[in-house]
């Protein structure tokens, strides 16, 4: 017999999920196919995992509690796996976290697997970094302690040494069918004079030659990394069949890797076509019907101001939240040229799109500094794109002088003259630099930069996730160079094994790390205690006089934080004469009227208003 709580979730998605479904597929077979796996999906769920399910759907918008501190992380590289990760979350609950993203650890090829976003089995884990048990043993543990976990799902595509793959290489049509293979070059020949290059320079094209099957595979990414074809239906019920196999084993978000590419159509740049967001549109209604308190997080490298499509429509809604690639991009910036200006005009953007767009926002994560920046403004405000962004790369791979960063470059093109950078906060702030000249005022200075920053991200819109070993301010690692496997990628630089040595100095008074540790500790803290950082809060820039000052306002109709962070080396005052009465400084307990406020070298205040 049906259950009732199923039953009503399938009647208030079905009419829309088989309209959206026959508009792709045209096939009642496979629906029906993908109907009854939602069933058997649902039958398998875990009693505790339903029961969150109900709860969550009640507070449908519990991931944007100003509760809510992320972390991500490599689990082999934290603890050795995931067995160790469980035995260390005594470590992210003294942090206060409530979302671990867990890099990808599902099965893949070894050495080559882009990081894990190869992937040969998507209901297994790597046996490198655990066992199916492993995980869900984790995600209960986690759960006891309010941390939900996120993992990516690469929808993408598959590695070549995936089941699939394997079995289109000897010949099996069905499978054949599941990517898109070619027998002449015609085809994608005509792609190609449309669809843009991902890596021209370390993986020129979008198509490799398949000699076992003697056909052309569309490989988007690397050629070990084959696109899958959903324009067939069977690729989307098992793509559909893998997260929901992962939800019920615990994951409560999934992060969609590269979701604009997912969909391909000949005379198309192949990104973010309409079809694109049916297919989100639909994971999203199967996500409800089966687990509603799993929730959907995208991954879209694209200007601010084209990101609300992927949120969908307020009745049609689809990802629940993205990444707040952009706040990233400018934040860097900013610390590097002393001037905030693109920071401004970017969250101004951002603060002006839809209210069902949210985002998590971050300073470093586990790719590259990709310096995307909004060409358009800096020529406004009369600065050169393309020798900006070359001074931001140089000047983070610590080769402008005085620059106090130690970075490298990643991707650079000599023709284009186009590079990212790479880099621990730590070390693009510069911690390393100052230590390695045995330099304690430079040392000092560094931490100043790197709370700064923090400081400056956790006041913007949606929530902070930290990248493993900033909370501790973990340095560059140069061994990968070592290892001819990955010494041609730089990102590796700050891939690399987490310090438990240096962690244990996070009590240590007078230590980078205790400095470092008690300010974040300390910043999340003050998000958890005020109002203004709750989801009705208005987030809005505030104009300071100077541009080396960024302000972040939040109010609610009771409560106002002015949120004041100086980019710069030199102490500079904020002209804020519209704002009238006095204000305390929560870090400090100063108070001031805010009309002109102060702030020394790499300060940052985070001001309560106290009267009118």
């Amino acid at each position: 017999m049906e259950d009732t709580v199923f039953k009503y979730r399938k009647h208030k998605y079905m009419k829309e999920l088989h309209h959206k479904y026959m508009s792709l597929y045209q096939n009642e077979q496979c629906f029906e196919e993908l109907m009854q796996m939602l069933e058997r999906a649902y039958d398998n769920r875990p009693v505790d995992l339903r029961q969150q399910d109900i709860e969550r759907e009640q507070t449908p918008t519990w991931y944007k509690n100003k509760n809510m501190l992320g972390m991500t992380m490599y689990p082999k590289m934290f603890a050795g796996g995931l067995k160790g990760l469980t035995q260390k979350l005594d470590y992210l609950s003294e942090q206060n976290i409530t979302y671990l993203h867990l890099m990808p650890l599902l099965q893949m090829p070894h050495p080559y697997n882009d990081g894990g976003y190869a992937v040969e089995d998507f209901k297994t884990v790597d046996p490198e970094i655990g066992t199916n048990e492993e995980l869900e043993n984790l995600t209960k543990e986690l759960r006891k302690r309010g941390i939900s976990l996120c993992l990516d799902v690469v929808m993408n595509h598959t590695a070549d040494s995936h089941e699939w793959a394997i079995r289109a290489k000897n010949g099996e049509q069905e499978y054949i069918d599941r990517y898109q293979c070619y027998d002449t070059y015609e085809i994608p020949a005509a792609f190609e004079k449309t669809m843009p290059q991902v890596f021209p320079g370390t993986a020129p094209g979008n198509f490799t030659w398949c000699d076992e099957m003697k056909k052309y595979v569309l490989t988007t990414f690397y050629p070990y990394q084959w696109d899958l074809n959903y324009h067939n239906p069977k690729v989307f019920n098992e793509m559909m069949d893998n997260i929901l196999y992962l939800a019920n084993l615990g994951v409560e978000i999934f992060r969609i890797d590269a979701v604009p590419y997912i969909w391909k159509e000949l005379g198309t740049n192949c990104r973010n076509l309409p079809q694109v967001h049916t297919i989100v549109r639909m994971l999203r209604m199967i996500l409800e019907i089966v687990c509603p308190g799993v929730i959907l997080k995208g991954e879209v490298v694209m200007a601010p101001k084209e990101l609300p499509v992927y949120f969908g429509t307020e009745t049609e809604p689809e990802c629940h939240m993205l990444y707040g690639v952009s706040s990233m991009v400018n934040l860097w910036a900013a610390l590097a040229t002393r001037d905030t200006r693109l920071l401004k005009h970017q969250m101004d953007v951002i603060h002006s799109l839809p209210k069902n767009c949210y985002f998590v926002n971050y300073i470093r994560c586990h790719d590259d500094i990709g310096w995307g920046l909004d060409e358009d403004y800096e020529q406004k405000i009369m600065i050169d794109p393309l020798m900006h962004k070359e001074y931001l790369y140089r000047f983070y791979e610590g080769v402008i002088p005085g620059s106090f960063a130690r970075g490298e470059l990643y991707n650079y093109d000599p023709v284009t003259r186009d590079a990212r950078s790479c880099g621990t906060t730590a070390s693009l702030c510069g911690i390393e630099k100052g230590g390695f000249e045995q330099d304690r005022m430079q040392v000092q200075y560094g931490i100043k930069r790197v709370l700064l920053m923090h400081a400056a991200c956790m006041s913007l819109e949606g929530f902070m996730m930290l990248s493993s070993g900033d909370e501790i301010g973990q340095v560059n690692e140069y061994s990968y160079k070592e290892n001819p496997d990955i010494a041609d990628d730089s990102r590796y630089l700050h891939r690399s094994i987490f310090k438990w040595e240096n962690a244990q100095c996070r009590s240590k008074k007078g230590t980078v790390q205790n400095m470092i540790w008690e300010g974040l500790k300390q910043m999340a803290q003050i998000r958890r205690e005020n109002a203004c950082f709750t989801e009705k809060a208005y987030v809005t820039t505030w104009d300071t006089g100077t541009k080396e000052v960024f302000a972040i306002r939040r109010t609610t109709e009771d409560e106002e934080l002015l949120c004041l962070s100086n980019f710069s080396q030199d102490g500079h005052k904020a002209s804020l004469p519209c704002l009238v009465g006095q204000y305390e400084d929560v870090f400090t307990g100063e108070i001031f009227e805010a009309n002109a406020v102060w702030l020394a070298p790499y300060q940052y205040r985070w001001c309560k208003k106290i009267s009118r």
